[in-house]
């Protein structure tokens, strides 16, 4: 063999050799990098002194069906009378009527924002409990009470008395949060409290129809029962969420947590630890989704905003000048890609301060100044109630359009169907079942104020608005529609 032979031997077998540690290597580090960063380790020593169980007490008082049916009927007088009485009565708590009275004990978990006592928890965890105890990482256990709740974000405030000098954590920016970042929860699940895991951010502003203001941080990290309340923390040792509830169908980790962000923890607490309520701003509008039909009529590319529906008659939104059917883009400079957002912003802001609002009228942006005002939690919504068909004595002359039967709106038409007198337009008194306005829920009794944001009296104006969309090539066409109440929302049509 030449030298130069030999010498490219040599290269191949210690490029092999390379190769082969290089791929030994990879499989070393792989299980390693899938632990985490090393940091997570100096995060939960740094801030799990700050991170507590919460112990609650309720006391129940449950009537046992089965303790009734197994006292013996016996006539008066029966000399085993006195014996039932002493047995079911006097030595199961005193009560013939079987109600019996017992403690429920719950967990969770919280995190300490303030070395003068105050914990964070969620409301589901001392929700309706007549004691509450907070207990410390090295098992000092406090009587806490109630600061404030909030049910609509399931967030609570406690404080307690500090036995000794506490450990307090910030909150971070949730904002600034990347999906697929690290982050560490820690908390009480299973009672197993100062309970560490880690995982990544796997989405955020997540909507799961919760509550009004969904907006959760999902996690991978393990996050289990006993869990909620306790934070969610990111490398710094910042409070980034509020774990709060999991999608499981075995009532265990399995990867899908969600956290309420600290952006509206810290909101909420601070409003809590105020006034012992919350204030949120209220702007006085009924909103829906801009689905692409409505966009498509309205002439709004690409569909966004929250769609007026209504405007309350004393509500901030009324003298700025916005009306049903703007179209509402951003919110004190900051965009409106859907209803709930517009929610969130209002709720989020204070009340008194003026804002701008940018609404789209008729294809053109507008921009209004609104002082928001205070939004009373305490409203219900009214339902809405649903129509039945009275039965037509005298059948009004109508004319069809759309799959629907269209009538002018008599005061004969206003007393069968219950409808206001400030409400104008025309009144739909039958819906064809396999209609396209059957399928977005129009019925009889529903009358038609606008079509195409222009009023109409009779049957025979709308007939010539949508001749003329349809000539104009339109493949839908806008609605305002009103209830008997006069409560009003759009629904587009398809012109096909």
């Amino acid at each position: 063999m030449t030298r130069a032979m030999q010498a490219l031997s040599l290269r191949r077998r210690f490029l092999l050799s390379a190769f082969c540690l290089g791929v030994a290597s990879a499989v070393v580090s792989a299980p390693a990098l899938a632990r985490g960063p090393d940091g997570i380790a100096d995060v939960a020593e740094k801030v799990i002194d700050a991170v507590v169980n919460i112990s609650t007490t309720q006391k129940v008082e449950a009537k046992s069906g089965e303790g009734r049916r197994m006292i013996p009927q016996l006539p008066p007088g029966s000399p085993f009378e006195e014996f039932f009485d002493d047995f079911f009565k006097n030595r199961r708590g005193g009560k013939s009527d079987g109600l019996q009275t017992h403690k429920t004990n719950s967990l969770g978990s919280g995190f300490i924002v303030d070395a003068a006592g105050i914990v964070v928890t969620n409301n589901h965890v001392i929700a309706d409990s007549d004691e509450i105890n907070v207990i410390l990482n090295d098992g000092t256990k406090v009587k806490a009470e109630t600061v404030g709740v909030d049910k609509k974000t399931d967030l609570a405030v406690l404080k307690f008395k500090p036995p000794h000098p506490l450990m307090a954590v910030k909150f971070g920016d949730s904002d600034k949060l990347r999906l697929g970042e690290w982050v560490i929860a820690i908390g009480n699940p299973f009672s197993l409290g100062g309970s560490v895991s880690a995982g990544i951010v796997s989405a955020r502003n997540r909507d799961i129809n919760n509550g009004p203001y969904d907006s959760y941080i999902q996690t991978d990290a393990a996050i289990n029962r006993g869990n909620s309340g306790g934070p969610l923390f990111n490398l710094e040792g910042e409070v980034v969420g509020v774990n709060t509830l999991i999608i499981s169908p075995s009532g265990g980790s399995i990867g899908i947590g969600f956290a309420v962000p600290s952006k509206t923890v810290a909101g909420v607490v601070d409003q809590l630890r105020k006034f012992g309520e919350l204030r949120r701003g209220w702007l006085g509008v009924r909103i829906q989704q801009v689905t692409d039909e409505i966009a498509d009529s309205l002439n709004i590319k690409p569909a966004r905003g929250a769609l007026v529906a209504g405007v309350e008659d004393k509500g901030p939104a009324k003298p700025a000048g916005i009306e049903p059917g703007d179209v509402v883009i951003a919110f004190d400079g900051k965009d409106i890609k859907e209803p709930k957002d517009l929610s969130r912003m209002v709720a989020d802001t204070a009340v008194g301060k003026t804002v701008s609002v940018v609404v789209i009228r008729k294809g053109k942006e507008e921009t209004k100044k609104v002082t928001l005002g205070r939004l009373d939690d305490s409203d219900k919504a009214i339902p809405v109630s649903i129509k039945t068909k009275p039965e037509d004595d005298d059948k009004p002359v109508t004319q069809k359009a759309l799959g629907l039967d269209l009538a002018t709106l008599s005061k004969d038409l206003r007393a069968r169907y219950k409808i206001k007198d400030s409400v104008k337009g025309v009144i739909i008194t039958e819906v064809e079942a396999d209609s396209d306005a059957a399928e977005k829920r129009l019925s009889a009794g529903d009358v038609i104020v606008e079509v195409a944001q222009e009023a109409v009296n009779s049957a025979s104006d709308i007939r010539k608005r949508i001749d003329q969309l349809k000539k104009d090539g339109k493949k839908a066409v806008l609605l305002m529609v009103s209830n008997g109440a006069g409560e009003l929302r759009f629904v587009a049509l398809s012109l096909k």
